[in-house]
Order: structure tokens, then C-alpha cells, then sequence
């Protein structure tokens, strides 16, 4: 589907960039079997810039959208994932040029890794295991970005808390933590750094240095 958005702009140097409002794309999550995430990949065609490439379902925005309306746009027109099953968590701008063009990764979860349907834009569409994503052939924009957009795994233990259930309602997830990057946030059972979960961010004086401290609103936003 053809937008007010698709067309090119031009930077100073020749070099020309897809989406006259921007563009985006989404880094969907969905909990792997057996614990861990796995990452909606897109195969590019061998037609289309950066053919044979994986990358993430995206494209231009219009004028009128959001990046993160955009982007759940895409992945709805070139993967079939229903916008109402996509929870979105953060986002980041991860690619700019020049002219004022802008890229934006929008991050968000899905309850399961659902079938997919590719349209002619994907040569083939994965749910990829997280730590699996670089071992492929990436498109060069988004291998520079993945640094910026993993999210590093972290456990919670259920058994203390009082609000266990809220919990575990909330988990898997993955949790925005700014300039600290992105959690992939589950149970104990899986692997990770541990989370501690408190009224405050500060840790006392005896918390082991391996443990992340986060407080119930932090982790339910």
C-alpha cells in the first residue's frame, strides 16, 4: 500500500534516503520455548536495497502517523501481524541523515510467536532466537543498530512478593530502561541476570553487584 510518505530524500552529498516524513521499523519480541526471546526477522528480497539481507519489517511513514503507528503499520502489510496483538515497549532513533531524515525502532512484545505472512517485499520472514540475530547476514543499517536495540536477559523470583500475580500477569517482557538499554525480564527458571524488585533504586550496602534493582512500577510501566 502506497502512502503520502514513499519517495526519497536527498542529503547534500547525493545520497538519498526512503520516506519523505521518515521511516520505521519493528523490533517484535515474543517469548522463545523453553525460556528467552526470539526476534521477527525479515529476509529482504533480492530485489529490493540491501537484497538478501535480514533485517525488520519497516518503511517510510506518513505524514500523518506516528513512528510507532508506522511501524506496526509495516509489520501488519509485510509480515500479517494484527496490530492489536503488538505491545509496544520504547523505541530509538537509530539512523539519520543529513536532509533530516530519520529512522525509528520501535520496540515491542507479542504474547507468541505467531505465523507470519510475507508480502513481495520478504523473500522469507523468521522468528530468530535473540542470540542468534547477528550470526546472520544483516542489512548494514540495522547490524549497526542491534548493539543498541538487544536486550540483555534478566530473572525474577515470584515466590517472595506480594504482588506475584501482577507479575506474573506482566512477564515475559521486555523493559525500556533508557540510556541502560533494553531487558529481556522472566522468571527464575531462566537464565539472566538477577532482578531484584524494592521501593527504591538504590541497593543497600550488602547487594551483590550482579543483582539489577528495579521497582514494581518500573517493571509495570
Amino acid at each position: 500500500m502506497r502512502g503520502d510518505g514513499d519517495g526519497f530524500l536527498a542529503s547534500p552529498d547525493g545520497t538519498r534516503q526512503w520516506g519523505l516524513f521518515g521511516a520505521a521499523g519493528l523490533l517484535l519480541r515474543a517469548p522463545a520455548p523453553g525460556g528467552g526471546a526470539v526476534v521477527l526477522m525479515q529476509h529482504r528480497a533480492p530485489w529490493s536495497h540491501q537484497g538478501g539481507t535480514w533485517a525488520l519489517p519497516g518503511g517510510a511513514r506518513d505524514s500523518h502517523e506516528t513512528s510507532e503507528s508506522a511501524a506496526v503499520r509495516e509489520a501488519y502489510e509485510e509480515a500479517g501481524i494484527a496490530p492489536a496483538a503488538v505491545r509496544v515497549r520504547g523505541s530509538r532513533v537509530t539512523a539519520t541523515a543529513p536532509s533530516g531524515w530519520i529512522y525509528t525502532t520501535v520496540v515491542a512484545d507479542i504474547a507468541e510467536p505467531v505465523a507470519t505472512t510475507a508480502n513481495l517485499e520478504s523473500a522469507e520472514l523468521a522468528w530468530v532466537p535473540e542470540g542468534e540475530v547477528d550470526a546472520r547476514p544483516l542489512h548494514p543499517g540495522f547490524a549497526a543498530a542491534w548493539p543498541l536495540l538487544r536486550a540483555q536477559p534478566a530473572r525474577i523470583g515470584l515466590d517472595d512478593l506480594p504482588e506475584v500475580t501482577e507479575l506474573a500477569a506482566a512477564l515475559p517482557r521486555t523493559l525500556d530502561l533508557a540510556d541502560r538499554g533494553f531487558l529481556w525480564l522472566h522468571t527464575e527458571d531462566c537464565d539472566g541476570r538477577r532482578v531484584c524488585v524494592t521501593d527504591s533504586h538504590e541497593p543497600n550496602g550488602d547487594a551483590p553487584a550482579d543483582v539489577l534493582f528495579l521497582t514494581l512500577s518500573q517493571i509495570l510501566s
